[in-house]
């Protein structure tokens, strides 16, 4: 397979460049080929998203959502394919993969409803005789720039609210995600989304992201990847008062108190530091622990990362697989190197794996200073570190030291300190007895601090960012 643009409701190959990808699981298996563009074809596909949005936004909310309803259809009769090829692609565990196809599909469905629901509302006046309200209009065209973590559901999650408020869309996908979003958007053409209102961008962030967000004439920009590069977002298309959105890192603390069911928290807790191979904004990377219970459950952690398998991806069962290119393996190596040579490696998993991939064995570390590296830094690798607090409060106060404030669980069966972690907690997303990664794509999803530019995704939040508000006023005669 090989990557090209969708632009005006064609297909072209960009020459550019070429860039070859292989299995991060099997790196003998060649997956397909990215074919890299040019800043010019970021401009044709600004024209062609410019001439389709207002067309677009005409249309009913009822005919928008039939599109967006065909759409989930696509995506479901092909899933399995779909999520062959992101496991493929970037070495998600297949298990994960189909269930994040499966995620998508109810993004389109869920805001496909949103075509028939109230878009504003009814504001009194102070004069007489006066219809006053107010009403959600398209921002108009919007650029989408995606990670390779969620190769499915975060441009769904984008494309999903921005299609059904009227919006017309450019997406430059991360190259290493570039196959699976080339299959979804042959797979929304073939559901009849309209010509020019959905146009994809292969290529470099140095080329077409920067063709997009400081030369192309958009109106709002939704960004989910690294911090660096979110603030470099955040910065041009505040020059360029362009509504922005940023989705960046995290370091998030799972809590383990005292009084915790420890046979339930410890699975819960390795599922969030170690699936994915740790490569999620929300994955738990501080563990946290109370000191009454600090060598009990260092045991069990020891005890639970030598259960864990690793194994290709696409095995039926697979836990555990492979980071997703060479890039992360060396990021996420240079960081174990840290633990062996400054901290304490307690548990780790060695690889044993017949296949030459980007195998990585999680690792969980104490005696890191709260001021190192590898507490403070994102690893988004298999790596985890733990602390031992004295206390609740004491624990609250680690929890919350960190530049980042994506997500944070507390496992306890104390509920006054249950809901004082909800309130106390700097974080967009908090929980109690459940892990720190994912949330469900009808709630809001953000973070707070650097982790976001403080708008959510997800749920009705989206709706937000996708719209303005305008209001309305008729004066009538008597």
């Amino acid at each position: 397979m090989e990557t090209k643009n969708w632009i005006d409701g064609s297909w072209s190959t960009p020459s550019n460049s070429q860039v070859e990808v292989y299995n991060p699981s099997d790196l003998n298996e060649k997956v397909g080929t990215v074919n890299q563009g040019t800043a010019e074809d970021v401009f044709q596909a600004e024209r062609a998203a410019k001439a389709a949005q207002g067309e677009w936004a005409r249309k009913t909310g009822v005919k928008r959502a039939e599109v967006l309803y065909s759409m989930a259809s696509a995506l479901e009769e092909n899933l399995v394919e779909l999520a062959e090829l992101g496991s493929r692609e970037m070495g998600k565990p297949i298990g994960e993969m189909k269930g994040e196809v499966t995620r998508g599909i109810h993004l389109l469905r869920y805001y496909a409803g949103e075509g028939v629901r109230s878009d504003g509302q009814l504001i009194p006046s102070s004069d007489v005789d006066v219809l006053q309200y107010s009403k959600k209009v398209p921002v108009g065209l919007i650029g989408l720039i995606t990670p390779w973590n969620f190769p499915v559901a975060i441009p769904v999650w984008k494309l999903a609210p921005a299609l059904i408020c009227g919006n017309a869309v450019i997406w430059k996908p991360a190259e290493n995600a570039s196959l699976t979003a080339t299959r979804m958007v042959e797979l929304f053409e073939e559901a009849g989304l309209d010509k020019g209102v959905l146009n994809l961008v292969i290529g470099k962030g140095s080329v077409v992201g920067k063709a997009m967000l400081e030369e192309a004439d958009l109106d709002g920009v939704s960004f989910t990847g690294s911090e660096n590069t979110g603030l470099y977002v955040a910065e041009t298309c505040a020059k360029r008062n362009i509504k922005f959105q940023t989705e960046m890192g995290g370091k998030n603390a799972a809590v383990i108190m005292k009084d915790a069911n420890l046979d339930k928290t410890i699975p819960i807790v390795l599922s969030g530091a170690f699936k994915s191979a740790g490569q999620k904004c929300t994955a738990t990377s501080r563990i946290i622990v109370e000191s009454d219970i600090y060598d009990e459950v260092i045991e069990r952690l020891q005890k639970g990362v030598k259960e864990i398998t690793l194994s290709n991806a696409l095995d039926a069962d697979a836990y555990l697989g492979p980071v997703a290119s060479k890039e992360q393996y060396d990021k996420v190596s240079s960081y174990i190197e840290l633990a062996r040579n400054e901290a304490k490696i307690i548990a780790e998993k060695e690889v044993s794996i017949d296949k030459d991939g980007y195998y990585i064995s999680p690792i969980v570390i104490t005696d890191a200073p709260s001021d190192h590296a590898l507490v403070k830094e994102e690893i988004f690798g298999p790596v985890a570190t733990v602390q031992k607090a004295k206390d609740f409060d004491e624990a609250i106060e680690m929890a919350n030291d960190t530049i980042y404030g994506l997500s944070a669980a507390i496992f306890t069966e104390n509920l006054a300190n249950a809901h004082k972690f909800l309130d106390q907690t700097e974080a967009g997303m908090v929980r109690v007895n459940q892990e720190t990664a994912g949330v469900e794509y009808q709630s809001p999803f953000g973070g707070m601090k650097q982790s976001s530019s403080h708008t959510r995704e997800q749920g009705q939040a989206a709706l937000e960012f996708y719209t303005h508000t305008k209001t309305c006023a008729i004066k009538f005669f008597g």
